[in-house]
């Protein structure tokens, strides 16, 4: 019987795991996610631990956090009936910290799952260390002794892997297949065309505190101002969503040169370029509002991006004479992985359909702009389904604007109604 349970995901999958377990799970279950720094995650945990009714516990905590002092003797401690490595190709590395944390718990446990759309990222290899976890009687347990006998050696010092040896290659299927299963999109006929993905994202206390002095001030001030329009609303709910972008110009700053106050969303999407274009080998869609967080997102893809591989961006500064060329880079060179667009501008008459996952880093009030953005990958010549990966900031704004445009309204025609929801 499994009764505890421990999700291993990438940072920006965390928090996707409760509430997915809210709408889908056919059992009684409570779910605690471990975020934040040491103290609170261990709270987290032993929260669950003390909870004394009769429900499936789930704790889901991110990769990076498996092996730090005092968590992995916790998470040990804990002692989960069910490990589940979701996008486990995390540990694809057979010597990393967290490969040998999720090895060690993964002894320990009754049951283990892994999830992933890539397991082999690079080399038939990465599979060892995800074998090694799920079921260390597959491929053994040295990694080493797995090389030698699978790869073809070459290269300096004729240490590098070249390749798998074709002789063993249908062995190593076979082994890998007995305890695998497989679905592609094509047999998957039930996907709807369109696929819809919320990532919520937790600030800080100090983001919090700082959202939450802009959200009161804000409504004081609309409280006192006499008439409400939706020109009024709309300008005050404008600096809170700066903020869950991760910049906020202050009272006399310059509007040119934003304070960047957060990087949360930006952790989340570096996370999601991670696994879509670095390791998944797709090309991405980046829409957001603003132009700050446009540049600081170009400046992420030049850090993250491996040598070689491009981002294009089309933003109100970028000449209309340019786009055509931006566009088509993105949509004939392989080597250009990545669009930016701010999405007043590069959100309708273009063609993405070089990809088929898109991302909102932030988005504006207007359903008919929205709608016009998701047509960019979902139009003729797109043989995937799509998939929209919307970055949302619990309990701000973010939410709010989503659920609207979800609902397929524009907000300028219903705020004045409802203005308050929106500063509670």
């Amino acid at each position: 019987m499994i009764e505890r349970v421990l999700v291993i995901a990438p940072t920006s999958v965390v928090a996707v795991w409760p509430k997915e377990l809210d709408e889908y799970a056919a059992f009684p279950v409570t779910c605690r996610t471990l975020l934040g720094d040491k103290r609170q995650r261990l709270k987290s945990l032993g929260d669950l631990e003390r909870y004394r009714y009769k429900k499936c516990r789930v704790a889901v905590i991110n990769y990076e956090s498996t092996w730090r002092e005092g968590i992995y003797d916790a998470l040990e401690k804990y002692d989960a009936d069910l490990i589940i490595c979701d996008e486990s190709q995390r540990i694809k590395t057979h010597n990393a910290q967290q490969s040998e944390a999720m090895h060690a718990l993964g002894d320990k446990a009754r049951y283990k799952l892994i999830l992933s759309g890539t397991p082999v990222q690079n080399q038939f290899v990465d599979i060892w260390s995800q074998y090694r976890f799920l079921d260390r009687t597959i491929f053994g347990d040295k990694y080493y002794a797995f090389v030698g006998r699978y790869a073809i050696k070459g290269g300096y010092g004729n240490k590098q892997i070249q390749g798998i040896r074709p002789e063993l290659k249908d062995e190593l299927i076979q082994k890998e297949h007995s305890i695998a299963f497989r679905v592609t999109k094509e047999e998957a006929i039930d996907l709807p065309e369109q696929t819809f993905e919320t990532r919520s994202i937790e600030m800080t206390p100090k983001e919090r505190d700082l959202y939450d002095q802009v959200r009161r001030s804000s409504y004081a001030e609309l409280i006192d101002g006499g008439s409400i329009t939706a020109t009024t609303v709309l300008t005050k709910l404008l600096r809170m969503r700066q903020i869950t972008g991760g910049f906020l110009v202050r009272d006399g700053g310059d509007p040119e040169k934003p304070e960047q106050v957060s990087t949360s969303k930006l952790d989340a999407l570096k996370d999601i370029i991670m696994d879509y274009v670095i390791a998944g080998d797709k090309k991405l869609v980046v829409f957001a509002a603003f132009i700050p967080e446009v540049k600081a997102i170009i400046e992420l893809a030049k850090k993250e991006l491996p040598r070689g591989k491009k981002a294009v961006a089309i933003y109100g500064a970028v000449k209309n004479e340019e786009r055509g060329g931006i566009v088509r880079r993105f949509q004939e060179d392989p080597d250009t992985v990545l669009f930016i667009g701010q999405i007043d501008t590069a959100g309708t008459g273009i063609t993405l359909t070089a990809a088929d996952t898109c991302v909102y880093y932030s988005k504006t009030y207007n359903y008919a702009t929205y709608e016009q953005s998701l047509s960019r990958i979902h139009r003729i010549g797109q043989r995937n389904t799509c998939t929209y990966i919307d970055l949302v900031v619990e309990k701000t704004v973010d939410e709010m604007i989503t659920k609207a445009l979800r609902k397929k309204e524009e907000l300028a025609k219903t705020i004045v109604d409802n203005w308050k929801d929106y500063f509670k």
